[in-house]
Parts: structure tokens; C-alpha cells; sequence
């Protein structure tokens, strides 16, 4: 025993060497893995975790609500920047072509400015002189018609007589001048809200055109190196095809624009380049624009007879026909390279969203999520 305590060795911050970790020693300060305490702390520890993820969950919840209370008080901004944005990536392809034609990229922006300021002046000068026109012959004509209703002999008088519309018109007038006058109001605003989008989508679209490639190099630092020139390169792709798809949609607009020109000329349809150029416009609205254009040609189609009328209608179904069949799958296709089916479903979704500005971009929109899942997504799925 003596030999024993002797081999054992002096004792260690007052305690024997079996007792500071040997085996079969009980440690005093670590509580085996049984032990209430161990339990203790892991529960401990769990609440702890418990807390902090519950914490964060509702701090990120809380701030994805303000960003989208947010979001939606500057949709109409973020509307018109994406429009402003679409424009100048549109338009691009006409600058470049005049950069490489050793014009540089401010003078070649005002060139195109000034060539599309001239075709907005063309369609002011057609279009109102026609209204003017009209609305001067109603102005002329209100007073002749006031005569009418209190002669019990025409036509107007009978009525009057029958219905007493200038009572009622005076008791509307009365009751609900309240709003007529909001309803006035509120078409003011509507007039200048408008023209206030307008110039900003002119302004910023202007900047955007010839600030372009220093964008594209700054949002190109945010990519990391490696990847950064498949970005670049993918980019430049969508840009192009942008462009050509807005080349392609002003070249089946215009010959909506002549088709329409043609045949209000041929069947003496009042103002024919007017009704033209707004055919044009609205034929820039993928599936729609047509239709819509189409149907205010029938209206006034209907000033000349109604047969012209009828056959105005049917020519246009025709036409819509042959441009949804014939002209525009193969525009399309050369310029985007988009499914037919994916083209129908991309409008119908961005007009849904956005009205005609979704319907717009849509189709472009398409086109780059296609290019991105072709270039990023696919290929990693098949490689997995």
C-alpha cells in the first residue's frame, strides 16, 4: 500500500491524480450525459435557439411587409422605368448602327429623337385637324338642335314632347352637378397624369439610351468574375433580340397602317391616313392592338353606309387572320425565336399584371427567361 500511495505522485491543485481524470474518476464539474443537469442545459440551449429563430422570422416578416407596402406606393415609378427602360433597349440597335456608321452615341440618341419627334408631328398634323373639323361642326350645330326641341314639328320636337328631355336634362344637371363637376375634375387629372408619364417616360428613356453601355458595365461588377462573361454575353443576346422584336413589331405595324390606308382610300372612308397611322399605333399592342384599331375603323366606317361598314369588319378579320397566321410568326421567329404558345401565354400574363405595358414587354420578358434557362438552369439540371 505504501508502495502504491508512493507511485501515485503528489497530489494536483489539492486533488490525487485518479481523481483529476482517470478512468473510473468522477469528474465534479462535467455531469455525464444522463445526468438532469446535462438535460438541463440542452433544454436551455433549445429555448435559446427557439427564441432567437422565432425573433428572426417575424423581424424578416415585418420588413418584407414595409418593402412591399413600398413597392406597390412606387408601382407606377417602377412601371414607368421599366417602360422607360424597354424604349431604350428597343431602340438600341438603331444607335449602335449609327455609332458604327462613326456617329457618336449623344448625337446618334437626338437623331432618333428628332426622327420620331417628326413622326408624332406627322400623326398631330393628320389627326386633329379631322377633330377640330368635327367638333367645330358640333359646336355650330348645338344651336340649330336647341330650336328643334321647341319646334313640335321636326323630329327633335316630337321627342321632347314624348319624353321631356330638357326637363330631365335640367333635373340631372341639378341633382348630380356635384358629379359631373368630380367627374370633370377627375378627368383633368387623368389628362395631366398622362402627360406628366409621358415626359418622364421621354426624359428617362433619353438617359437611359445613351447612358446604356456605362449601366450595363456597372450592373456587370455585381456579377463575379467567373461567370461575368456568360452574363455579358447573354445580356448582349437579349438586347439584340429586344431590339429586333420591336423592329419586327414596327414593321407588321406598318403594313397594318398601309393595309388600313388602302382600303379606306378605296372605299372613300373619311379621313384614311389618320385612321392609318392610328391602326399602326395600336397595332403595336400584341393581340389586342389590331382588334381595337379594327373596330374604331368599323365605327366610322359606318359615317359612309353600312354595307362598307360590314365589309370594313370583315376585312379586318381577314387581315387579323393573315397577320396572326402569316406576317407575325414569321417576324417573330426571326427576331426572338419565341414559341407561338409561349408568346400567347407571356401576353395574356403580362396584360393581366400590367395592362397594355405588360402586354408589351411580354413577349421580350419571355425571350430572356428562356435565354437564362437555356444558359444557367437546364444545363445544371442534366449535368446533376
Amino acid at each position: 500500500m505504501r508502495h502504491e500511495r508512493a507511485q501515485s505522485g503528489p497530489p494536483v491543485n489539492g486533488r490525487s491524480p485518479a481523481s483529476s481524470g482517470g478512468q473510473g474518476s468522477r469528474n465534479t464539474f462535467a455531469a455525464p450525459p444522463g445526468a438532469p443537469g446535462a438535460r438541463l442545459r440542452r433544454s436551455g440551449g433549445g429555448a435559446g435557439s427557439w427564441f432567437g429563430m422565432g425573433f428572426s422570422l417575424t423581424l424578416g416578416g415585418v420588413l418584407a411587409y414595409f418593402l412591399a407596402q413600398e413597392v406597390i406606393r412606387i408601382s407606377e415609378l417602377l412601371v414607368m422605368l421599366l417602360l422607360s427602360l424597354f424604349v431604350a433597349i428597343s431602340l438600341d440597335p438603331i444607335v449602335r448602327w449609327l455609332v458604327r456608321h462613326r456617329l457618336r452615341r449623344g448625337w446618334a440618341v437626338a437623331l432618333v429623337v428628332v426622327a420620331f419627334a417628326a413622326v408624332l408631328a406627322g400623326f398631330v398634323a393628320l389627326v386633329v385637324p379631322p377633330v377640330m373639323e368635327e367638333v367645330t361642326a358640333f359646336v355650330h350645330a348645338v344651336p340649330g338642335w336647341l330650336q328643334q326641341l321647341h319646334d313640335h314639328h321636326s323630329t327633335l320636337g316630337r321627342l321632347e314632347d314624348r319624353y321631356h328631355l330638357i326637363n330631365k336634362a335640367k333635373q340631372q344637371l341639378s341633382s348630380g352637378g356635384s358629379d359631373i363637376l368630380d367627374g370633370l375634375l377627375g378627368a383633368g387629372q387623368l389628362v395631366v397624369s398622362t402627360v406628366t408619364a409621358t415626359v418622364v417616360v421621354v426624359v428617362v428613356s433619353l438617359y437611359f439610351m445613351v447612358g446604356l453601355p456605362r449601366i450595363k458595365d456597372f450592373c456587370y461588377r455585381f456579377v463575379p468574375g467567373s461567370h461575368r462573361e456568360r452574363v455579358a454575353a447573354l445580356t448582349e443576346e437579349i438586347v439584340v433580340r429586344t431590339g429586333r422584336y420591336m423592329l419586327g413589331n414596327l414593321a407588321t405595324s406598318g403594313i397594318a397602317g398601309l393595309a388600313t390606308f388602302a382600303w379606306c382610300a378605296g372605299t372613300q372612308i373619311p379621313y384614311s391616313a389618320a385612321l392609318g397611322v392610328l391602326v399602326a399605333l395600336m397595332d403595336l399592342v400584341p393581340m389586342v392592338g389590331s382588334t381595337i384599331g379594327g373596330i374604331a375603323v368599323s365605327l366610322v366606317a359606318l359615317s359612309v353606309s353600312l354595307p362598307i361598314a360590314i365589309a370594313t369588319a370583315v376585312f379586318y378579320v381577314l387581315f387579323r387572320l393573315a397577320e396572326d397566321y402569316l406576317i407575325v410568326p414569321r417576324v417573330m421567329r426571326f427576331a426572338v425565336d419565341v414559341h407561338p404558345i409561349v408568346t400567347v401565354v407571356a401576353v395574356l400574363v403580362g396584360g393581366a399584371l400590367l395592362g397594355i405595358i405588360g402586354a408589351l414587354v411580354a413577349i421580350p420578358a419571355a425571350m430572356a427567361l428562356g435565354l437564362f434557362l437555356d444558359e444557367f438552369v437546364f444545363p445544371r439540371i442534366e449535368a446533376g
